[in-house]
């Protein structure tokens, strides 16, 4: 089937459809991985999102449903150069195709990507659709402009779980009692993970370091996390502009200086505001496997998995009690901080590395150490 990319300054790219028909309008990124499509799709960052793959074959490798980031593919689109029909992996329990089918997601390939992908590069990120029903091209655009984007909508409440679980073993166990009773009886570290949209391999990190994990809704009250009396308090990932989420802001400050708490992505976003800090929109994003950061303490420099549009601004956080502990050196932005006295660190990018290099794991041995 036939299909169109509008973007919302009118450039039109054509493609063909892989998976479904339909349509699907989000805000258009790129990111330039050369593996690990489908933990990009099942990462919930990317609620609201048509994102395009700037390596040219996507799907060799198929899909299997150890490596999925959450329950559901939350990507709204997808877009690659070339779709490979024939997957060559001994852990492939399906191709990508029939993963996006099942989950009617629209995949559309033939797309000039490197010409997409210079555009929004040149351009910035901007809104867009795909169809395979409509290919008028002023009737998408009308449909393009009428999309509210990114700014100001809280996306990351409704991803966040209706309910809290405790994380064992990669099950989501109900919770049947609260406050400290809610914990086993054996469990060395206990961490309260506020999901903002949180990844399934952030969890598995900390329970490989003796965490016993319970996730919480977004929604919940500091007073609700601090009975449950844990040893330290996790902010999650997760889609869209910190800015609204402002019922979880409040909490964090209610709960900053009360535990050990560790953020990361819009984690460490909703803690910049929380601390009276300021964000603000990327032109492009930071999306991909490749990203050089700089620790600031050690010298060195890690290579870093990254997804994310929007960004705490570093002058804002002068005489908030937060020094900067990691830049960006493809831009010199904010990648990582913590507070001067409290027990309160994060970073912007994603050490549990899924998919991605491993260089920032030591980040959830601080955490540990912190507790």
């Amino acid at each position: 089937m036939k299909a169109l990319v509008v973007l919302e300054d009118g450039t039109v790219f054509e493609g063909r459809s892989f998976t479904v028909s339909g349509e699907a309008l989000g805000e258009v990124v790129f990111n330039t991985s050369m593996m690990g499509y489908q933990e990009i799709l099942t990462d919930p960052s990317y609620k609201g999102q048509i994102v395009t793959m700037t390596y040219p074959l996507i799907g060799n490798y198929g899909i299997n449903q150890e490596d999925i980031e959450s329950a559901n593919v939350q990507v709204e689109g997808f877009i690659v150069k070339e779709y490979c029909p024939f997957p060559s992996n001994w852990r492939s329990e399906k191709t990508l195709a029939d993963y996006l089918k099942e989950a009617s997601i629209l995949g559309i390939e033939g797309v000039d990507t490197r010409a997409l992908t210079r555009h929004i590069r040149l351009q910035g990120a901007m809104k867009g659709i795909i169809s395979t029903n409509n290919l008028n091209i002023k009737s998408l655009l009308k449909k393009v402009k009428a999309f509210p984007g990114l700014i100001g909508r809280d996306l990351a409440t409704p991803v966040s779980c209706k309910h809290p679980f405790l994380w064992q073993g990669g099950k989501c166990l109900k919770v049947k009692n609260w406050g400290a009773s809610v914990w086993p009886d054996k469990t060395k570290y206990k961490v309260v993970a506020i999901d903002c949209g949180m990844k399934f391999n952030i969890l598995r990190e900390m329970e490989k370091r003796g965490c016993e994990i319970l996730v919480v809704p977004a929604k919940l009250k500091a007073q609700e996390i601090l009975d449950t009396r844990p040893d330290g308090i996790f902010l999650s990932n997760g889609p869209g502009d910190p800015a609204p989420i402002k019922h979880v802001i409040e909490q964090v400050k209610a709960l900053i200086g009360k535990k050990p708490i560790f953020g990361i992505c819009l984690g460490h976003q909703i803690i910049g505001l929380a601390m009276g800090g300021k964000t603000f929109k990327l032109k492009f994003g930071h999306r991909g496997a490749n990203h050089p950061v700089k620790n600031l303490a050690t010298g060195k420099i890690e290579i870093t998995s990254q997804n994310h549009g929007f960004c705490v601004d570093i002058d804002s956080l002068k005489g908030t009690g937060m020094e900067v502990t990691h830049l960006n050196l493809n831009d010199n932005t904010l990648e990582g901080m913590r507070h001067e006295a409290l027990p309160l660190f994060s970073v912007q990018y994603h050490p549990e590395a899924s998919p991605g290099p491993h260089d920032a794991k030591y980040l959830f041995d601080e955490f540990i150490r912190m507790m």
